[in-house]
């Protein structure tokens, strides 16, 4: 039976509770049973419900769904090394967070839920206003003041109701935690629902790969919600004999926020500064201790890469026709560092559209204005 577990005390809820994190305050994971039949899924639309059987939603009647999923999986040469980039750029929002979104407000439709509240540096927050308003919920996102204005219209469009936080991102945090005692909180941090939808990823690059997994991934990383999510999805495989071992998940920073690399190697020192990749310019994650572990377990790594390095892997990217965030470019950036053995399978992640900053590159592609 699914269930929560809280990852510090190991105090058991009943998954469909409407809560959040544990009476200890500590953060809450997912424990549900998976099934997979490579044969069923064949036949089915190309979308991620077609892994219906290994996502924890009871009744296919609360679907909150835009036929979202099945990302291309593409074959590119960035300075002559193979890459696999998995287009997640291209879902409905814009970016890969709709895989938890979907999930979530699904979970929520079928609580009762009416009313939800999120905190986000930006695409989170356009993914969750996205589904709530295709559920027919109300939606309050709260987002640092300096997040983009391009997200910020999106969010706005969608007919959620914005809260500008001043200060920072961790100031957001705390900001939406006050609405949380009121109101579902539709976390892509806190709620683990989120992470059963980004677990789809792996199970997406399974299949395109011929019912095999790659030998590394490369992601961006901040909160880890698709680090964890891919390390939950491989697991799953993993555990049910459909691969030998997992993928090396390495978690790509920004050298200008990297508490990540700095836990996993002291030797680390971060540039001073904002960063450009504000999707990952998190500076205290909550779940830090949990995408340690998953790097951990699968012998990855953790890679930095500065502004400049991105600003180059994002130009790159572009004159192959892929228009990206920043935030995306740090795993085409920290590819070119990454030390693997010749003939290995690399998946990058696009996780978010140059759409969601226009601002930011239309400043790249004009310096001298």
């Amino acid at each position: 039976m699914k269930h929560f577990v809280c990852r510090s005390c190991n105090t058991q809820y009943p998954a469909n509770d409407l809560r959040w994190k544990c009476d200890c305050g500590g953060l809450l994971d997912l424990i549900c049973p998976t099934a997979f039949s490579p044969g069923t899924m064949a036949n089915r639309p190309k979308t991620l419900w077609r892994y219906r059987e290994a996502l924890p939603i009871d009744s296919s009647d609360s679907l909150v769904s835009f036929d979202e999923g099945y990302t291309p999986l593409s074959a590119i040469e960035i300075d002559k090394k193979p890459l696999l980039v998995k287009q997640e750029h291209l879902f409905p929002t814009g970016s890969y967070k709709d895989r938890g979104a979907t999930l979530l407000i699904s979970q929520a439709r079928a609580l009762g839920v009416d009313r939800v509240v999120e905190d986000s540096s930006g695409n989170a927050g356009a993914a969750i206003a996205a589904y709530a308003a295709r559920a027919g919920m109300a939606c309050d996102i709260y987002v640092p003041e300096s997040t983009s204005p391009a997200k910020l219209a999106q969010i706005q469009l969608y007919g959620a109701t914005l809260h500008r936080i001043p200060g920072s991102r961790e100031d957001t945090a705390q900001a939406v935690q006050q609405a949380a005692q009121k109101h579902f909180y539709a976390s892509h941090v806190w709620n683990p629902y989120f992470f059963h939808g980004t677990k789809t990823f792996a199970y997406e690059i399974w299949e395109q790969l011929g019912y095999r997994a790659p030998d590394a991934l490369l992601i961006p990383t901040g909160n880890g919600t698709l680090l964890i999510g891919a390390y939950i999805g491989f697991c799953d495989l993993k555990q049910h004999g459909l691969i030998d071992k997992l993928p090396r998940l390495v978690a790509v920073q920004a050298q200008r926020c990297c508490p990540i690399a700095f836990q996993w190697d002291s030797t680390f020192h971060a540039e001073q500064g904002d960063t450009m990749a504000e999707g990952i310019a998190i500076t205290k994650p909550a779940r830090a201790e949990h995408m340690l572990e998953a790097i951990r377990n699968s012998q990855g790594s953790v890679i930095t890469v500065s502004d400049e390095e991105t600003i180059v892997a994002l130009k790159q990217m572009a004159k192959m026709g892929f228009y990206i965030e920043p935030t995306s470019a740090t795993a085409i950036a920290a590819h070119k560092k990454y030390a693997g053995q010749k003939g290995e399978t690399i998946v990058a992640p696009l996780t978010g559209h140059g759409l969601k900053s226009t601002e930011k590159l239309f400043k790249i592609a004009n310096p001298t204005l």
